[in-house]
């Protein structure tokens, strides 16, 4: 792929230069104690390419939706924990006198900046918190992709102020979705999962013109079902858009792409852990019973569709897969994926939270060609949707 923007490859000397860099941070916390590192994981290779070159490394980063500054939302409080992934000492700066606390740092130092959010202006773009935020540095890195949906002083204003690049973690991300969406080896297969076909009607028009195989689970597919006159019995299911369901199955068509829904499906009359449960064919859903995930005849189906495949776009589970036995599709489903990646047939991309935990949950998480951990910016960019963020790096 011929890149469009810029990577660290092509930033330069940075030895003894302030390097403002754009990171999430915004880490899970109970009691004190951050619950799940792997966002401050993922900024490992950036930040310490960046201080073994000998640059001043300080870290934009918003934490939580703060009203107004407070301690609750103070990034001061992943000072530790972040000093412990990294391996090495990381310093504190709070907005106040915060360019007397920079001018203290020396070629190498890490620091993390006090919460983006703490200024009224970050999430309005405002031009002066972007000169705020500039005056501190000589170049800026975006290393958060999932930040990168929204238009902030820290995504995407500095990026028009100072010489901008892709971190580590962004050009990774970018050069995936690139693999399985903007330049993919076909066929291309795409697996969407999830309760509702109204959080994802975008995704869903937007795929159907881009893959050859769109596979569809979760609650959404009981929505499909039921408007090839299933009946679905009291499974979730929106009927008042079987009508949209149907215009996706026409666009579908005309685009040569085939939906794949289950033909055999696992139901319980209640939705709780280890119900009794049956294996039926669709049509033999009883008017008590809710589908609750799909069933092994169509597990085998779909993995004989992903071995004819060359590339894979995954974002939801097949089933209430937090809620056993209800998991047994969405592992037994990315266990083949992920052996398929591990035999070089097959291009894996991921993302969504629920996606992975799905596959965390199936072990498989390290087979796959790459996982994003963003959350509405990999949704958007499902959607064909431009991300600022990354705009303001191609400009």
């Amino acid at each position: 792929m011929a890149r469009s923007f810029r990577t660290l490859d092509d930033i330069g000397e940075v030895s003894g230069k302030r390097v403002l860099v754009r990171e999430d941070l915004n880490v899970p916390m109970a009691d004190g104690a951050v619950t799940d590192d792997t966002r401050l994981r993922a900024t490992i290779p950036t930040v310490t390419e960046l201080a073994d070159r000998g640059a001043i490394v300080l870290i934009l980063a918003h934490f939580g939706r703060p009203k107004a500054p407070s301690p609750e939302f103070s990034l001061a409080q992943i000072v530790r924990p972040y000093e412990n992934v990294l391996g090495r000492p990381v310093r504190y700066v709070d907005w106040e006198g915060d360019e007397a606390a920079v001018a203290t740092l020396k070629a190498g130092d890490i620091a993390v900046l006090e919460n983006t959010r703490f200024f009224g202006g970050e999430e309005k773009n405002d031009p002066q918190v972007v000169d705020r935020f500039a005056r501190l540095g000589d170049f800026y890195v975006n290393d958060a992709f999932s930040a990168a949906h929204r238009a902030h002083a820290s995504t995407e204003g500095l990026a028009h102020k100072l010489p901008a690049f892709a971190g580590r973690q962004m050009e990774a991300e970018l050069d995936a979705l690139d693999k399985a969406l903007g330049s993919p080896e076909h066929p291309v297969a795409a697996v969407v999962g999830g309760a509702k076909v109204s959080t994802k009607l975008d995704v869903l028009k937007h795929l159907v013109a881009q893959v050859d195989h769109l596979i569809i689970g979760g609650g959404m597919a009981n929505t499909f079902l039921a408007a090839r006159g299933v009946n679905v019995g009291k499974s979730l299911c929106e009927h008042d858009l079987t009508g949209t369901a149907n215009e996706i199955f026409e666009a579908a068509e005309r685009a040569n792409c085939t939906i794949h829904l289950p033909y055999d499906v696992v139901v319980a009359t209640e939705f709780r852990p280890n119900p009794p449960t049956r294996t039926v064919n669709v049509h033999e859903v009883q008017a008590d019973e809710m589908i609750l995930d799909i069933g092994p005849a169509a597990v085998e189906a779909l993995g004989d569709v992903l071995k004819n495949c060359r590339t894979l776009l995954w974002n939801g589970p097949l089933g209430a897969f937090e809620t056993p036995p209800f998991d047994v599709a969405t592992v037994a489903l990315a266990k083949t994926a992920a052996a398929l990646t591990r035999d070089g047939s097959l291009v894996s991309v991921a993302g969504g939270g629920d996606t992975v935990a799905a596959l965390n949950q199936a072990g498989v998480s390290g087979d796959f060609t790459f996982i994003s951990t963003a959350g509405g910016a990999f949704l958007e960019w499902m959607e064909g949707r431009e991300l600022p963020g990354v705009r303001a790096l191609t400009a």
